[in-house]
């Protein structure tokens, strides 16, 4: 199945009652699940055919100047009042309601549970993330029109 196949399955599900979908196809499982809020969200699970005939090599180390990845943790970064507000789809990340508009929020201003952070499109259906506590934006992560990853951080947020 590739993807524009399991796109055109999530536009089904946002114009339909259909709440979930499950399907398998040459050891691949598929399942699409609309939240409450309307959100559709894929959940794909690759299972292996065949027993691997090798184990993987590990990852050389590394040498010189090459910088190391450094993976993102809450506790290395923030404050013990911050809390990161992370994506809860893939898709794309916009600032605002819409271009050239005004920001739904900027850095150092006041949120309220349910205000609206940002909005996350996809599969051309805008998914609006909001605040889940009472706080101070203090950071914002991603670019406005940059694409986001499930659970990545978009904003810090210092709760009040």
């Amino acid at each position: 199945m590739n993807i524009k196949e399991i796109k055109e399955l999530m536009q089904m599900l946002v114009e339909t009652d259909i709440t979930e979908l499950n399907l398998e196809s040459n050891g691949t499982k598929i399942m699409i699940k609309k939240g409450v809020s309307g959100v559709v969200q894929p959940v794909v699970t690759v299972t292996p055919t065949m027993a691997p005939t090798a184990a993987a090599a590990p990852a050389p180390a590394p040498t010189g100047n090459t910088p190391s990845p450094e993976p993102v943790s809450a506790e290395q970064k923030l404050a013990p009042n911050q809390e990161y507000v992370c994506a809860e789809i893939v898709g794309t990340f916009y600032r605002a309601p819409g271009p050239g508009e005004t920001p739904f929020v900027e850095v150092g201003e006041a949120v309220e549970p349910g205000k609206t952070l940002c909005i996350i499109e996809a599969m051309k259906v805008m998914n609006e993330i909001e605040s889940p506590f009472r706080g101070k934006v203090v950071e914002i992560l991603v670019d406005d029109s940059e694409p986001v990853e499930y659970g990545q951080p978009l904003f810090i947020i210092e709760k009040t």
